[in-house]
């Protein structure tokens, strides 16, 4: 029991990346939290940190260990949710990871619907629009629009999904409104994500396929779904976004939909998580009211 609280501390510390906060977390004083680590290291005579006045840098031994850790305590974890699950007990921290637009707009509040639902659930949201490495960042599921390839998660499909152009409409009222692909070289372009989709906008019209490659050299480009959307609404040009990101701010004119007429690449929204993993209850509920707020809002909304 000793060395599993040591190990505990261990996973906590190189996730907080220092020792004092690992240490009050789990209600440990510095000098407690300190002797537990050198207790686990002599035990495994290795150094598992190079320690430094200001934060503690994982050694290579200490990364495969904590590898190894994580996978272990989350087996352990996996086990209580079993026996959990044998009470039909819906309880317990669940951690989701979901792009930045989406997740502060759409996921955020339905996650207070659902923790409302389910009170002894407490949900914690991670924004990041890369794809989370499930087991390293412990994250119970991923919503991401599109699949991985990634063979070792199972993919939920949640709900369709289609990328809209859109443009603030005092942008549109000074630079006008293009009737046709080929007019988009002419307008100012902002790029969001880093994948081929991001900066080339493949668009259709019935049998009619068109291919538009951003100009990057003159397109504003970030990572963050969320600072291309509000690029868009302060008027700095076109954008292609999720009409999940965008749908609120079309439906309050803060947005406008551009070549309305022309459809792009469909992206369904996917639920990620790995296969090797025991499937919560929390987990298992949350899914299923993810499925049940998407088909509501698909209805709401037209989208």
């Amino acid at each position: 029991m000793d060395n599993l609280e040591a190990i505990r501390l261990f996973v906590e510390a190189a996730q907080l990346g220092g020792l004092s906060a690992a240490g009050r977390k789990l209600g440990l004083s510095p000098a407690a939290a300190s002797a537990r680590l050198l207790k686990l290291e002599a035990s495994l005579a290795t150094r598992l940190f190079e320690r430094t006045t200001r934060q503690l840098r994982l050694t290579d031994e200490g990364r495969i260990y904590l590898q190894h850790c994580r996978q272990a305590l989350q087996a352990l974890d996996d086990a209580r949710a079993a026996l959990s699950a044998e009470k039909k007990e819906i309880r317990g921290k669940i951690r989701v990871s979901a792009t930045s637009d989406f997740g502060r707009h759409v996921l955020n509040p339905w996650l207070d619907e659902f923790t409302a639902r389910f009170p002894q659930v407490v949900p914690a949201l991670l924004l990041s629009d890369s794809l989370s490495h499930l087991i390293a960042d412990d994250v119970d599921l991923v919503i991401r629009f599109g699949v991985p390839p990634d063979s070792s998660l199972i993919a939920r499909p949640l709900a369709t999904n289609r990328r809209v152009l859109c443009a603030a409409p005092s942008y549109l009222q000074r630079k006008g409104t293009p009737d046709h692909p080929l007019q988009l070289a002419g307008f100012d372009h902002i790029v969001a994500g880093q994948s081929g989709w991001s900066s080339e906008w493949r668009l259709h019209r019935g049998e009619e396929m068109m291919l538009f490659k951003v100009p990057l050299e003159a397109a504003r480009e970030t990572n963050d779904g969320a600072l291309a959307r509000q690029w868009a609404i302060d008027g700095h040009g076109i954008a292609l976004k999720s009409i999940w990101d965008v749908s609120a701010d079309l439906a309050a004119g803060r947005l406008s939909l551009v070549l309305p007429q022309w459809q792009s690449d469909e992206a369904p929204v996917y639920a990620l998580y790995p296969r090797s993993r025991y499937l919560a209850p929390r987990v298992r509920a949350l899914l299923d009211f993810l499925c049940e707020r998407f088909e509501q809002a698909s209805r709401e909304t037209a989208l």
